[in-house]
């Protein structure tokens, strides 16, 4: 079916009433203030083979896809207990704007899964997809149809196939994981059984770098995530090897070393190979990022007395200071979508989470402001969300927020610590 734009003005922009007597479709804007999240009801998929029967695996897909959903921040998921979680229902009595049905057969390589997106207004069918896979696969068939309705209402692509790495200490040691968006597939990446910091994704997704202490000194690994087993070093200098940021092309990096005493940043090449300095015994500099064009980094300097955060033309070397508020900035995180930097600030003894446009004379946003210290931000791949470590008391969980600042939650129930949390710059 060719794909089309939805009704969404009439869900979204209310303030708008003659707008309910056209047929105009345009993409929903989630960062709209009038905005309302859209009505979803899923119902449980039924078996092909018997239909008039709810099974318990029915309910499972169901469960799965309305989470993935409702992840996204746009979508308000209807509970099934309103309608007997059946897929014959008054929708529009429900205030259901879509629904989605699905149904499963069982096949030979595991299951065939057919769903549908419904347009309860119109009562026309807007998407249909089928997939064929393995059993164990089904959480990946369920993400791919999510994304395809996320990107029918707000015309970019959902990111519910991304992964995220974090540091944990389940296993008593600090190593490196990898879990899905609902936390439900967590994989052990690093065993080193000892500290690991500041993974770092490759751009595509398919590698990550990390920072482990298990020789004795501070060094950055790179690990192939389809080959576990497949881990080297790259760079294993003398002191600090820390966090590094990735070219938005892959092909460079750019490294904290201490191997002349004074921590700096050095633009290096994919294999470790030291291509050029780029501070010079300025204060502590560490914890660069590149902007999406790949022309400027920012990166966090005490050159001035105290941590803040400075943008570096990489062409020229000049460099300007945009963090004038706070007491200390630091994490510097660049949108891959906008001129937009998320970063974290000390405020009245807590880390809050704030966004910044790249420029000297831009006023800070902030985004959080509960209790606790929020570290470590990172930005989804579609530039809507931002994701970070909450520390309160001696725990330390993982939270994401829209870059708006509403839909605050916790991501995980996850056995132990979840620190250092960072999102795949693209799904894989």
């Amino acid at each position: 079916m060719k794909s089309r734009f939805l009704y969404i003005l009439l869900l979204v922009f209310l303030a708008i009433p003659a707008l309910s007597q056209t047929k105009e479709l345009v993409y929903l804007d989630i960062t709209s203030p009038v905005a309302r999240k859209v009505n979803i009801a899923v119902p449980w998929f039924v078996n092909s083979d018997q239909p008039a029967k709810l099974q318990v695996f029915g309910r499972e897909l169901a469960d799965i896809l309305g989470k993935a959903l409702v992840f996204h921040g746009i979508i308000t998921l209807i509970p099934g207990e309103e309608y007997g979680n059946r897929q014959g229902s008054n929708w529009k009595t429900l205030g259901a704007d879509f629904v989605v049905k699905g149904s499963y057969t069982n096949s030979a390589n595991g299951i065939i899964l057919e769903i549908r997106l419904l347009d309860v207004a119109a009562g026309d069918m807007l998407m249909g997809k089928r997939y064929n896979g393995t059993t164990n696969k089904k959480n990946d068939m369920l993400f791919r149809f999510t994304n395809a309705v996320i990107k029918e209402m707000t015309g970019t692509d959902g990111i519910a196939l991304s992964k995220i790495a974090y540091i944990s200490d389940r296993s008593k040691a600090k190593e490196v994981y990898l879990t899905d968006i609902l936390g439900t597939q967590v994989r052990q990446i690093t065993r080193h059984k000892n500290l690991v910091v500041s993974p770092r994704f490759v751009p595509g997704g398919r590698y990550l770098t990390y920072t482990s202490y298990h020789s004795g000194n501070q060094n950055l690994y790179i690990t192939d995530l389809k080959q576990s087993s497949t881990t080297r070093p790259l760079s294993r200098r003398n002191g600090m090897n820390l966090a590094p940021a990735w070219s938005p092309d892959g092909r460079r990096m750019i490294l904290t070393l201490s191997k002349d005493g004074n921590p700096d940043m050095f633009l290096m090449d994919r294999k470790g190979k030291i291509i050029k300095q780029l501070t010079r015994r300025s204060g502590i500099n560490v914890s660069p990022t590149w902007s999406p064009d790949g022309k400027q980094i920012a990166f966090v300097s005490d050159r001035s007395g105290r941590p803040q955060i400075y943008i570096m033309n990489l062409k020229t070397g000049g460099v300007q200071r945009i963090t004038f508020k706070g007491r200390e900035n630091a994490e510097p995180d660049w949108s891959p979508t906008e001129d937009l930097i998320t970063y974290s600030s000390l405020v009245d003894g807590a880390y809050q989470i704030f966004t910044i446009a790249p420029r000297p004379s831009s006023n800070p946003n902030q985004i959080t402001t509960g209790p606790g210290h929020h570290e470590s931000p990172s930005w989804s791949p579609d530039g809507k969300q931002i994701l970070f470590s909450l520390r309160i008391n001696n725990k330390q969980k993982i939270y994401a927020i829209m870059k708006n600042g509403n839909y605050l939650r916790q991501l995980f129930t996850i056995t132990g610590n979840q620190t250092y949390p960072r999102w795949a710059s693209t799904q894989n």
